[in-house]
């Protein structure tokens, strides 16, 4: 169902939530690393396994940030200035996160286009709900262990070396297609790091939640968008917003990724924005008609309600994200 803003919005509310500036995107970008430091810095004052549990889900939920982020910037949204959108977005959020905005707003296009239809490449990550609670919890634990982190970072990594029978030169130059900045990235990040003398935290805040805590909110939210929605043909209803509170916003949904029936009806709206838009598509009467749900708890309820006497272990569904060459971005293996 295609439907247009002015049929939603007055133009005044439109020209205010479409408002996007350069300093608004920098200012993210900078407040997600600024989170992840600050967390890492938490540690290193008060090392104890408090602190470091507490480090690893702030830095994982950061990551995710960045990931949202770099969507926003897929978009052409996060800055006002088209060149200044590329770089933030690729060098502050897509490459920390061993992505790319360019490969991924190829893709994700396609999946604005065929919302839950049978030509959404994201379709694969929703189909398989409602699950059983052993199910869930396998893949609850593959998540926080780093299995399907692992999994993914060594898929990406056969991909990024190129086929068999290729010569040296030719696996290089995929290489750095395809990983080569996100490599520089991280050089430089394990490099700023080691100058303050504290280069074990490369791995262990910043690798390890990106392995674990990371993988496994991006999942809970992967399900909240888009699993059990009531109406894969209607725009208001084959989405669903999430309403969180402050410590699900902190840990699980940040940067207002929540508000994802908003952004569908209107994905030219910043991140920061989709709460006005929220406010005013209330205010227009158009509340009713938005999938909501309160918390991630009750979207994880609905999507365990399938009997355990139903459970087929071992049944493998293919992350269609493998397709895309160079990243796996926010996807996350979805076996049963």
């Amino acid at each position: 169902m295609s439907i247009k803003a002015h049929d939603l919005l007055t133009p005044a509310q439109i020209a205010v939530v479409r408002e996007r500036s350069d300093a608004r995107g920098i200012w993210l970008a900078l407040h997600a690393w600024g989170v992840i430091f600050a967390a890492m810095a938490l540690f290193v004052a008060f090392p104890n396994p408090i602190t470091f549990v507490l480090a690893v889900a702030i830095i994982g939920a950061r990551q995710l940030g960045l990931a949202i982020l770099m969507h926003d910037a897929a978009h052409g949204i996060l800055c006002k200035s088209p060149k200044v959108n590329e770089f933030i977005g690729q060098w502050l959020c897509a490459y920390p996160m061993l992505a790319e905005t360019w490969a991924y707003r190829r893709y994700h296009l396609q999946h604005h286009n065929h919302t839950q239809q049978p030509e959404d490449p994201d379709l694969v990550l929703s189909a398989p709900f409602p699950i059983t609670k052993k199910s869930f919890k396998r893949k609850m634990f593959r998540d926080i262990t780093g299995q399907t982190g692992y999994q993914q970072r060594k898929a990406q990594l056969q991909n990024a070396f190129g086929k068999e029978g290729m010569s040296l030169s030719e696996r290089a130059a995929t290489f750095w297609s395809k990983l080569g900045r996100a490599t520089i990235t991280h050089v430089i990040l394990f490099a700023g790091l080691a100058a303050t003398g504290h280069w074990y935290l490369y791995f262990v805040l910043f690798l390890l939640p990106f392995l674990t805590w990371h993988q496994l909110i991006t999942r809970v939210r992967n399900i909240a968008e888009h699993a059990m929605v009531p109406d894969a043909n209607d725009t208001f209803r084959s989405s669903r917003t999430t309403l969180l509170g402050p410590l699900e916003r902190a840990f699980v949904g940040p940067y207002w990724v929540n508000y994802h029936v908003e952004h569908h009806l209107m994905m030219w709206v910043p991140c920061s924005n989709l709460k006005k838009a929220r406010a005013f598509l209330v205010q227009n009467g158009h509340g009713d008609r938005i999938e909501t749900k309160h918390g991630y708890a009750e979207v994880m309820r609905m999507a365990v309600s399938k009997p355990d006497d139903q459970d087929r272990p071992g049944k493998l569904i293919h992350n269609t994200r493998r397709r895309v060459a160079g990243i796996v971005s926010e996807g996350f293996e979805a076996t049963n």
